[in-house]
């Protein structure tokens, strides 16, 4: 996936089994809906772990993680509790994007293994209740595909109109911003002599969308994968597959709101709606599908269980929160959440996460990344994500609380998208000290950092020289000290699925915030059936008192990432970054 601009971009997951009736409005009736058998689904109550696989385990030594490396993992990937695993591509590629720029759909990367070798990994994890979610890129392909390779000769080429191209006799094409690449979104091909568009780097070649042989060639590639047993699919970018052919001029500064001017084509409706039809109903699998706009009409058109195209909202509001060093305010953190709740309290469904390939660590974005706090704040933040209404994403790593990586200056990059911003911000004249401080902080390549298994050599993930340098405190932070630490980030990861996975409150609650104005607690109750509880996360680094009414009904505590829970009155004190979810008494 690529490194969108922040507020850009939502993820949508495609379900097969979209629900039929509408949701009642109004909370009681959203109740009642949610215990009947129609509403109850089990990606709703699921657990999913993203695996970044080349920096997941490797196998044979070559400094890349790959299927045998995962296989090797598979009783940890169990031993979590997680139901679904979505891993990032692993197709032919020539790799100038990591993946996302695919030249064969329907063939592994040697460097991951063989086709046999994804057979057991995917059958092994479903084998012990693990989903298998693909991840299909196909806004674009690599300019490499041979689809690209036969446009380029010719116009007369039946492969020409696989993508989008602008006729050089016509002048130079309307300006298009390419989020990769600093020169803009389209690149001169003189065989054909005609530009080709682009939205991200320069050897990614926008296709074609609206010419129906290239979606059936995209239901042909989804077809093949499903016949070997995948249980859904995420579609790269796929907001942006629909265009306006006629591409009129945009006005200057555009980019800016990216989504509105690229994303929701006039199309992009109807191909789902045949992409439902051709490939997720009757194959009974899902798909997770990048981008629903820039409003809530346009999620709720996308995503509206009456519409038979997709169901659960994966926005990017959360994520864009902390996209600088200093940081975020938790009245926004709150009101994001809050209002994303109560957009989706009686209709469609959310995705709830922090953290994916294209961010930095959750940790250090949303909680405390020094010594004395990391612990407990990545536990807090843990507990938060499987406490919210909505289906919980998991990103590699963040399990064991693992942090950025410090790479003050740009030589050490090798994203893609870190160096074509690296090349607009130079364009543009910006302080580029300013720049790189910024960049360290935010880069998707602190998200990629190998899996620290061990504290020997390499965190465990290579006997080989790792393709990215594995982060120095991998002694302290590793699977195998944590396994054994009943108080580590990982146990209480597996404390909070367990507990989630037993408690459909965590799952179908309605949710309440209750301290809108507390700058330094974030304080909700989930309610279900004649049930209720209570979430009490402390954000900062010091004690801080939550007085609530509430409080005096607290009862049995389900969850605490400390060993103490100071109750006075209708006051609670909560510890840094300590984290409770109690039952409330009726």
């Amino acid at each position: 996936m690529k490194q969108l601009i922040p507020t850009l971009l939502i993820i949508i997951v495609i379900m097969s089994c979209v629900d039929k009736k509408k949701t009642p409005n109004n909370a009681v009736a959203t109740l009642k809906m949610s215990q009947s058998d129609s509403f109850k689904k089990w990606w709703k109550e699921g657990v999913l772990y993203q695996i970044y696989p080349q920096s997941f385990n490797d196998s044979n030594g070559d400094g890349f993680g790959d299927f045998r490396g995962v296989i090797e993992k598979l009783d940890y990937l169990e031993s979590l509790g997680i139901t679904m695993v979505w891993m990032n591509p692993f197709f032919e590629s020539p790799l100038v994007d990591n993946g996302y720029d695919v030249s064969n759909y329907k063939a592994i990367h040697p460097r991951y293994g063989t086709m046999e070798d994804f057979q057991e990994m995917m059958d092994s994890m479903q084998s012990r209740g693990i989903k298998f979610i693909l991840d299909v890129v196909v806004n674009h392909s690599s300019n490499e595909h041979e689809w690209f390779k036969q446009a380029c000769s010719s116009r007369d080429n039946k492969y020409y109109d696989y993508y989008h191209w602008w006729p050089a006799e016509k002048g130079k094409p309307p300006h298009r911003h390419s989020l990769f690449d600093p020169e803009g979104g389209w690149d001169y091909v003189e065989a054909n002599n005609s530009y080709y568009l682009h939205t991200f780097a320069e050897a990614q070649p926008d296709l074609n969308w609206e010419n129906p042989k290239v979606r059936q060639e995209v239901y042909d590639i989804m077809k093949f994968w499903a016949e070997k047993g995948v249980d859904g699919f995420r579609m790269d970018a796929f907001q942006f597959v629909s265009k306006d052919t006629t591409f009129p001029q945009f006005p200057t500064g555009h980019e800016e709101n990216f989504a509105k001017w690229y994303g929701m084509g006039p199309h992009l409706h109807d191909y789902l709606k045949e992409m439902y039809k051709e490939v997720i109903e009757p194959y009974d699998v899902f798909a997770v599908s990048e981008g629903s706009g820039s409003t809530f009409q346009d999620a709720h058109d996308l995503v509206d269980a009456d519409r038979n195209e997709l169901q659960m909202a994966y926005h990017f509001d959360y994520v864009t929160l902390s996209r600088t060093p200093e940081g975020y305010t938790l009245a926004d953190f709150k009101e994001v959440f809050t209002k994303w709740d109560k957009e989706f309290a009686e209709e469609g469904w959310l995705a709830i996460f922090l953290s994916n390939h294209d961010n930095s660590r959750l940790v250090n974005r949303f909680g405390n990344p020094s010594p004395e706090f990391r612990r407990v704040s990545a536990q807090m933040l843990n507990t938060f994500l499987m406490s919210m209404r909505g289906t919980t994403y998991t990103y590699y790593g963040d399990e064991l609380g693992m942090t950025n990586i410090d790479m003050p200056t740009i030589e050490e990059y090798v994203d893609v998208s870190a160096l074509g911003e690296y090349g607009m911000a130079k364009k543009r004249g910006e302080d580029m000290e300013e720049f790189m401080r910024t960049l360290n902080y935010n880069s998707r390549e602190n998200g990629r950092t190998p899996m620290q298994w061990d504290d020997s050599k390499n965190a465990g993930f290579t006997t080989g020289i790792p393709w990215k340098r594995v982060n120095d405190n991998y002694k302290d932070i590793n699977v195998a000290a944590q396994d054994k630490d009943p108080n580590s980030v990982l146990n209480h990861f597996r404390k909070m699925v367990k507990l989630r996975k037993d408690h459909e409150i965590l799952v179908y609650g309605a949710y309440e915030l209750l301290d809108k104005t507390n700058n330094e607690t974030y304080c909700f109750t989930r309610s279900f059936e004649d049930k209720k509880v209570l979430v009490l996360l402390n954000f900062t680094d010091h004690d801080s008192n939550v007085s609530l009414p509430i409080v005096n009904t607290i009862g049995d505590l389900l969850i605490n990432n400390y060993n103490e829970f100071m109750v006075n009155g209708e006051t609670v004190i909560l510890k840094p970054y300590q984290a409770v979810i109690c039952n409330l008494k009726k």
